[in-house]
């Protein structure tokens, strides 16, 4: 068998989530981007990015790619570059986690950091990335979030794949936003299919967007141990976007739903899936029993272990805690 590692990206399977399906009466289902080689639904959003810009020729054999990121972009958009015959330079704001430089790091890609910035600023880490791109021969900028080959790809793959698993059969969409890539372009797809399909916004406590489809003006509040979503800001790919549902999802409301699917299902999940499904939940919730909710996977809850799975980073924030860390005997003999 011939080809290259993006032959693996996509196609990934959609998973009944048990629990939540139970306590709502309806078909709830998440589609495991975990699969993806990269780890996260962000593969899709890099190999989407690259085609693009091979495509109209400002990416040429032996380019480097630019971006300015933190997380999961970075990587896929590495992995995805080394299997192309690409480099790629990720400009990233210090103070990151440790594990995420390390994971940017094993994935290939090579690292400038700047000091955090607001977005308001040129000192901004994707403006930063910008201009880097622009001064370096042979580099083009990925600009994940106003690129409409982000979305574009979503529409032609992950909402044709879900077209396709269900065949047909989708009441409600949700997920929260990073980009805004995959929630617009799934609800691109599954609105063509069929108009009448139902498009939830799952926003994380200091994201914006709630406010925004909500009240019509970007309002955050609060903030949440989530990473990479959020975001307080209207992107290119949300132009134009209809929401007919929309929730602000709390910590302490999807912490909970992801100890249980470890317990439960056997799924270690990110938070980014946590605000998902508890978004769906809510979801399927106001649409009624019977209906075919579908929701994102993004990634693992390997990447979060220190945040999601750490009692005393919980505890003490005041937020819930693994139960079998409670339930973990304090001595044991021999």
């Amino acid at each position: 068998m011939s080809g290259d590692v993006t032959r693996l990206i996509g196609d990934t399977p959609l998973i009944r989530l048990n629990a939540a399906s139970e306590a709502t009466g309806c078909e709830i289902l998440g589609k495991a981007e975990f699969l993806n080689p990269g780890g996260s639904v962000k593969d899709r959003t890099a190999l989407g990015l690259i085609r693009a810009a091979e495509a109209d020729g400002s990416l040429t054999p032996g380019g480097t790619i630019v971006e300015g990121t933190a997380g999961n972009t970075g990587i896929g958009l590495s992995l995805v570059a080394g299997a192309l015959g690409y480099s790629t330079l990720i400009v990233m704001p210090r103070g990151q986690s440790p594990a995420k430089r390390d994971a940017l790091i094993a994935a290939g890609a090579r690292i400038v950091e700047v000091d955090p910035a607001p977005y308001s600023s040129e000192h901004h880490f994707v403006h930063a990335s910008k201009r880097l791109a622009e001064s370096l021969q042979g580099a083009v900028w990925a600009g994940q979030f106003d690129n409409p080959a982000n979305k574009a790809f979503h529409a032609a793959t992950t909402g044709r794949e879900i077209l396709e698993q269900t065949g047909g059969r989708v009441d409600g969409f949700i997920c929260a936003v990073g980009t805004g890539g995959s929630l617009a372009g799934v609800a691109e797809a599954l609105r063509a299919a069929d108009p009448d399909t139902r498009i939830g916004l799952a926003d994380p406590a200091g994201g914006a967007l709630y406010s925004w489809y909500t009240e019509g003006v970007l309002k955050s509040g609060g903030g949440s141990i989530t990473e990479g979503i959020g975001v307080g800001r209207v992107t290119g790919q949300l132009d134009g976007l209809r929401i007919d549902h929309a929730y602000r999802i709390d910590d302490a409301e999807f912490l909970p739903i992801l100890f249980d699917l470890v317990r439960s299902e056997g799924l270690s999940l990110g938070g980014s899936a946590g605000v998902n499904i508890a978004g769906a939940i809510r979801l399927a919730r106001e649409l009624g029993p019977g209906k075919t909710i579908v929701t994102l996977l993004c990634d693992s809850g390997a990447r979060y272990a220190g945040r999601l799975f750490n009692k005393d980073y919980l505890g003490a924030r005041g937020l819930p805690v693994p139960p079998w860390e409670i339930e973990a005997p304090a001595s044991a003999s021999a």
